[in-house]
């Protein structure tokens, strides 16, 4: 029966009582005596009702009391939520222990925290990593037993798009990442992963490039010299020696470049917490780059619309080799005839540096990787260039200290825009 049907079915009740208890009572003479009587009786009959649906779902796992009309269809009701909650729950906590299950065999430290910030699990790995035990540690806010102050920053902050990597006071030489996600509305999870053999090799790398660098330096310093006082010579001037000359000054001159590129890449990566940052003018940084593109490239033309003053909060050194390497980079891949357009605007709650131009432009599957050090989208475009294949890696890391997005958009034969966007 439906539930329209059944309100019927109790209306039609509740009349025929009214009706017989009216007849009796004019029969009687006792009217409104046997209406108060017939209502009385239906009454108690709900109040019985609801006796039994009170302790039934006191104890839901019982069956359901019997009854009819619309009484049995309320319980047949509750009776169906109830069971497709049961089932619900049951997925639901089946779904948790597996992702228990799954976490608990990760070398990873995993924590689940409540919205407030309290433990709510932990895998075995917490244990060996943070020193965390579960389930003596649930319910205790988390900041209580980590007192790292990095992370207590990090995980007030709220931000998690980055990881954080803090040192363990449980063990100085191990280095942890930090990754955060929300989920079931509030809720945090947490993984805590050992990157100190990826610190270190990365800091090899580092190592290995700036003291090679500094190494080659001095003997192509050398090299430079001699060769310099040979072109002055008279030897020289035979016209046979004169273009291995040219072609050797040229080699010299780029493996310089290289040399100080992969010093200054090496610099910049090395990101320091005491990092001298300052206002940073970027409308006075980009009309002073003009000037000097002006001496170095005067048949070229470089086009600055400013529409904002504002300033960025960063290191001037660094900004400066950023957007000298991308208005060059125009320069270098646009005909002479194109210029090229610098802009420093307001655009999506960010400051954005635009450069763009109407050269050669890249094809799509090179995007992703042209930031990487040496990639060589066409090896004899760079030939002809004399690029250093390290320019756009500087970007990248520029922007990435500075909180910036390298925003990179071309399209074959009709250019590219590159976009620095400082976040406000």
């Amino acid at each position: 029966m439906s539930l329209a049907g059944s309100w019927r079915a109790e209306l039609r009740k509740l009349l025929l009582v009214l009706a017989a208890s009216g007849v009796l009572g004019w029969v009687t003479g006792y009217t409104l005596e046997m209406l108060c009587i017939g209502l009385s009786v239906l009454s108690g009959i709900w109040l019985w009702q609801l006796w039994l649906m009170r302790r039934w779902l006191q104890d839901p796992d019982q069956p359901p009391p019997e009854s009819g009309g619309i009484w049995g269809l309320v319980y047949d009701t509750i009776y169906g939520l109830q069971r497709e909650n049961r089932e619900a729950r049951g997925r639901l906590q089946s779904t948790v222990d597996y992702l228990r299950s799954s976490f608990a065999s990760m070398r990873d430290g995993v924590l689940i925290l409540t919205q407030s910030g309290a433990i709510e699990w932990s895998n075995d790995a917490a244990e060996g990593l943070l020193g965390l035990q579960y389930p003596r540690d649930r319910g205790q806010p988390v900041l209580n037993l980590l007192r790292w102050p990095a992370f207590h920053d990090y995980f007030l902050n709220g931000d998690f798009q980055q990881p954080l990597q803090i040192p363990n006071d449980r063990n100085s030489r191990q280095i942890l990442q930090v990754e955060i996600t929300t989920f079931a509305g509030g809720d945090f999870l947490l993984f805590f992963r050992d990157v100190t053999r990826v610190v270190q090799m990365e800091q090899m790398r580092r190592d290995f490039v700036g003291n090679v660098s500094h190494e080659l330096r001095t003997p192509l310093t050398v090299f430079k010299g001699y060769l310099d006082t040979l072109v002055s010579s008279e030897l020289f001037e035979d016209p046979r020696f004169q273009k291995a000359a040219a072609q050797m000054d040229m080699q010299v001159q780029r493996m310089e470049n290289l040399l100080t590129d992969l010093l200054w890449l090496s610099r910049i990566e090395t990101v320091s917490e005491d990092r001298e940052t300052e206002d940073v003018n970027m409308v006075a940084m980009l009309e002073e780059l003009r000037e000097e593109l002006r001496s170095s490239h005067p048949d070229r033309l470089v086009v600055l619309e400013v529409e904002t003053q504002d300033t960025v909060k960063g290191n001037y050194r660094e900004l400066r080799s950023a957007v000298s390497n991308l208005v060059i980079n125009a320069l270098k891949y646009s005909e002479d005839d194109k210029p090229v357009r610098v802009s420093w605007v307001h655009g999506n709650g960010a400051l954005v540096l635009n450069v763009v131009d109407a050269g050669v432009g890249i094809e799509e599957e090179h995007i992703a990787r042209i930031t990487e050090r040496f990639y060589r989208v066409d090896e004899s475009r760079n030939a002809r260039t004399g690029g250093t294949g390290l320019g756009l890696a500087i970007v990248k890391h520029v922007a990435a200290s500075h909180r910036a997005e390298l925003i990179i958009e071309s399209e074959p034969g009709r250019g590219s825009r590159f976009a620095l966007h400082f976040p406000l």
